[in-house]
């Protein structure tokens, strides 16, 4: 659980269509209201061509509600939906819950580039477990959307090994993602890198795993992974 202050945050992300960028356009956060602000990348993103949500008009504005707003709540399926358990359960939730739901599930939808994910905070001391897709696979394996089913050579259930890049021109903060033989793979995304940074300067462990591969994605989202860090420390040689 990500908190700062008693809080519960949630972060908003846009991803850029052509480029796929992710950019961090605001949060959402929960105690004993719910708020709503825009931040972060916001006025990058929209020079990218984001556009805010109709519900919350004012860039500057902290949005307020004793339940969940209905912009977000409205990305859920439905509680009385025929099989919702089965989708419950995939999330491991034994009942409904629209945070717990929206927060595990990301409440994507395919009629835009939005989604929320939970955040992970530099000093946070607890141990972490995020899942997501690896960023700019098409970039560094060397099939860029085409062929895929050779290039891809990753399996369920193998390791990877995160890798600090501090001379990257476009983040100071970005970890490269390398398969067991060092090949570059791809990266973490950007919403993560500053605070894995931070994790692995002081060394903290961790295993990072891979949990899906779809070789049919045409490099977009096609490789899931696991990152699991510990409150425990190891020697820095062993974390690149």
């Amino acid at each position: 659980m990500s908190k700062r202050e008693g809080r519960d945050y949630l972060y908003l992300i846009w991803k850029e269509p052509t480029t796929r960028r992710n950019y961090v356009v605001g949060q959402l956060s929960k105690n004993s209201q719910f708020e709503f602000s825009y931040g972060f990348e916001v006025k990058d993103a929209i020079e990218k061509g984001f556009e805010l949500l109709i519900s919350f008009e004012d860039l500057e504005k902290v949005y307020k509600s004793d339940t969940l707003f209905p912009t977000f709540s409205s990305r859920l399926p439905d509680r009385k939906r025929r099989g919702i358990e089965k989708i419950l359960a995939k999330y491991d939730l034994k009942e409904f819950n629209e945070y717990k739901l929206l927060k595990r599930s990301g409440a994507r939808l395919p009629i835009d580039n939005l989604e929320f994910i939970d955040p992970i905070f530099p000093e946070d001391k607890d141990e972490v477990k995020r899942i997501f897709y690896i960023a700019g696979v098409r970039y560094y394996i060397g099939c860029d959307g085409e062929d895929c089913k050779k290039a891809i050579s990753l399996s369920i259930g193998d390791e990877l090994k995160l890798v600090p890049e501090p001379t990257n021109k476009f983040d100071k903060y970005a970890i490269k993602i390398l398969d067991i033989k060092d090949n570059h793979v791809g990266y973490l995304p950007r919403y993560y890198s500053e605070s894995l940074t931070n994790y692995l300067k002081y060394g903290r462990e961790y295993r990072c795993t891979v949990i899906e591969v779809n070789k049919d994605m045409k490099c977009n989202e096609c490789i899931k992974v696991k990152l699991e860090v510990g409150n425990g420390l190891v020697q820095l040689d062993k974390i690149s």
